[in-house]
């Protein structure tokens, strides 16, 4: 193993970081200086809360990194387990007596892995939204529903339940129209474990108005999901921080990058150039299409209406409900809707969806 890709100068910036920390899989960078000297780490949470701020995506690393890093000078086992126990830490850098990195030893390296909570969604239901015709799939959905498109070999909307049951939930409601007779035998012939409730529209009513049809009036805050992304996060983390946060709906965002492939030209206000910048950045913050939405605020979607999870958002706005976010890295975040990110998505389970029932 390479340590170098669980390195970062502590020049870079935020935005560059979270290409590193997808890329590697681990969730942390440990942060040097110009020479090499251990400086800080840089978690996944801590751009997560950078972004919750406002803060700067360009802005260097060393405004968001822990300079209180713990280290080691010996590889020795049983100190490293001492600490990360202590620590609740996942991971620890072994340095030399200059303080510069020799080598990083994870927990799961000496088979003291932490998993996820594995109880943690047994009491969220989760609604999916898998009524619609997937136009945008065309000519793949003139024969299979979206939610029965293979990723590798398993149908999208499986992985989605796959990555669900792995958290403890086991309550399901799949809203279905376009083929639902298609999607109910796939499911029926299937041991997903779960309690499955097919929810079925007679008409399209939107990524929203479908939950009206479910005949249950619910007493925990509900996961409401597209049936075409696939969000790879920590789940249980979602939900603490929608609590924690006392949102009224939590809704998942990824940052997204875009690239301006042309010169772009700054003017004055008398329409000279002031300046010229090659192919610019710019990052955004999107919709991802999960929410987290607390039960009262499910009964202010209206009755046999198209109606959808941002008209939902814009109403609890409006009644001064609280509305936030849960940021993830773009490299967290999958969508089947087009044959490009199709393509990401089929490449991404190549490389290993390590996600397990």
């Amino acid at each position: 193993m390479s340590i170098d890709q669980y390195i970062g100068r502590q020049d870079m910036k935020v935005i560059e970081a979270m290409k590193r920390i997808d890329a590697n899989v681990k969730g942390i960078l440990y942060i040097t200086d110009d020479v090499g000297i251990l400086v800080g780490s840089l978690t996944d949470g801590d751009i997560r809360r950078w972004i919750l701020k406002k803060g700067d995506l360009s802005a260097s690393v060393s405004l968001v990194m822990n300079p209180g890093v713990k280290s080691l000078r010996s590889r020795d086992v049983s100190q490293i387990k001492k600490i990360m126990e202590q620590y609740k830490i996942h991971s620890i850098p072994v340095v030399d007596q200059d303080m510069k990195i020799k080598d990083i030893v994870f927990d799961d390296t000496i088979g003291n892995m932490k998993p996820h909570n594995a109880d943690s969604l047994m009491d969220i239901p989760v609604i999916i939204m898998a009524g619609g015709k997937g136009t945008r799939l065309q000519p793949y959905t003139y024969i299979l529903p979206k939610p029965l498109i293979p990723i590798g070999d398993i149908p999208i909307l499986e992985r989605i339940m796959r990555r669900f049951l792995s958290y403890g939930a086991h309550q399901y409601y799949l809203v279905i129209n376009y083929k639902k007779e298609l999607i109910k035998a796939y499911f029926n012939e299937l041991d997903m474990q779960a309690e499955l409730c097919y929810v079925e529209e007679e008409k399209p009513l939107g990524t929203a108005g479908g939950i009206t049809l479910i005949n249950r009036e619910f007493d925990s805050p509900v996961i409401i999901t597209n049936c075409d992304i696939i969000i790879d996060a920590d789940y249980s983390d979602i939900v603490r921080h929608h609590t924690e946060m006392a949102n009224d709906m939590t809704i998942v965002s990824a940052v997204k990058n875009t690239e301006i492939p042309y010169g772009v030209m700054h003017t004055d206000e008398n329409g000279y150039i002031s300046g010229m910048e090659e192919k610019p950045r710019f990052s955004f913050l999107i919709n991802t299409g999960m929410y987290i939405v607390n039960p009262e605020c499910v009964g202010m979607i209206p009755q046999d209406t198209v109606f959808h999870m941002t008209d939902l958002a814009a109403k609890m706005i409006e009644a001064g409900k609280r509305v936030g976010m849960y940021p993830i890295s773009e490299g967290s975040f999958f969508d089947m809707g087009e044959f490009e990110e199709l393509k990401k998505m089929e490449d991404w389970v190549k490389d290993g969806d390590k996600t397990e029932i």
